[in-house]
């Protein structure tokens, strides 16, 4: 990846020119940059979401003007930049008090699991969840919105520091998915019963022991595929415990501008009460985007940021 200087449009109607402060590195980036995903045609600019003012407005625009301080994820991509123009559609105020690097690095990844705690495998009391990779970005919100929500929270880690992280987020236990028998350990604390949801952003490395940890009628929410995709299995395995395997984005949970804002909202307010593990694995400046990306690769602490 490489900086360069490129000529930027006035914005049309319903846009908004943003002049971004921050931007998030993810591994939907990563993905993207790679060729697994794709989903951007190359040469492009990667980058799905960033936090700026708004420098100009287009015309029809009546929910935003000039020194607002928004947040957007854009499908189509461009958010490695300084200055941008996006639709008006996609963006959100950023309430006074949140950091613009801390709003960039978890928008994303919050809006994510609120979706995925709230409406693909909905969080009840009482329940035990299995969160895999619960010290990265997106399983730390999970582990915490699940144990605000009243489950029983087991979480994975391939590293003590990841362990840290996660105990720290609201596991109640902890196993080292690369030195111990996950699905064995499931059992064990949940007294054979296993659990009644495995969110897993790893893929390949983690299925089979997510798959193997789910009690009956269990739902395994495969959501990412930081490890590698899975490979094809036999449906008919689910069988056996009447079980589900989904593979939900983010996307079609706020397709509309009313669940786009009410989901914002909700994140917000979570953050404002402190609610939420928010803190950074670091931040680099726009033209090291390329070192954000090894790092995040290497499964260093995250989430990265680059600085606009």
């Amino acid at each position: 990846m490489e900086i360069e200087r490129i000529e930027v449009a006035a914005p049309g109607p319903g846009d908004l020119l943003i002049r971004q402060h921050a931007a998030s590195v993810n591994f939907h980036d990563i993905y993207v940059r790679s060729g697994s995903y794709r989903t951007l045609d190359l040469p492009g600019i990667p980058g799905l979401e960033a936090v700026g003012t708004v420098e100009t407005v287009g015309a029809d625009v009546t929910d935003f003007k000039p020194g607002d301080r928004i947040a957007y994820i854009a499908r189509n991509y461009g958010g490695y930049s300084r200055l941008r123009v996006v639709s008006a559609t996609l963006a959100v105020p950023v309430p006074a008090g949140i950091d613009d690097a801390i709003a960039a690095a978890w928008f994303l990844k919050g809006l994510t699991a609120q979706a995925l705690v709230d409406e693909v495998e909905p969080v009840r009391p009482g329940m035990a969840v299995l969160v895999q990779a619960a010290g990265g970005g997106v399983g730390q919100l999970v582990a915490r919105m699940a144990q605000l929500r009243g489950a029983k929270v087991i979480g994975t880690a391939g590293s003590p520091e990841k362990a840290a992280i996660a105990r720290v987020a609201g596991c109640d236990e902890v196993i080292h998915y690369r030195d111990e028998d996950v699905a064995s350990r499931v059992l064990a604390f949940t007294n054979g019963a296993g659990v009644a949801a495995a969110y897993d952003a790893v893929g390949g490395d983690t299925f089979e022991g997510s798959l193997a940890s789910l009690g009956v009628k269990g739902h395994l929410v495969h959501y990412g595929q930081a490890s590698g995709p899975i490979p094809p299995f036999d449906l008919s395995r689910l069988g056996a415990k009447s079980a589900k395997v989904s593979r939900p984005f983010l996307w079609p949970y706020i397709s509309t501008r009313e669940t786009l804002l009410a989901a914002a909202e909700s994140l917000f307010v979570s953050i404002a009460a402190g609610e939420l593990p928010l803190s950074l694995g670091g931040r680099f400046d726009l033209a090291e985007a390329s070192k954000a990306h090894v790092a995040l690769e290497a499964r260093a602490a995250g989430p990265f940021v680059l600085d606009c």
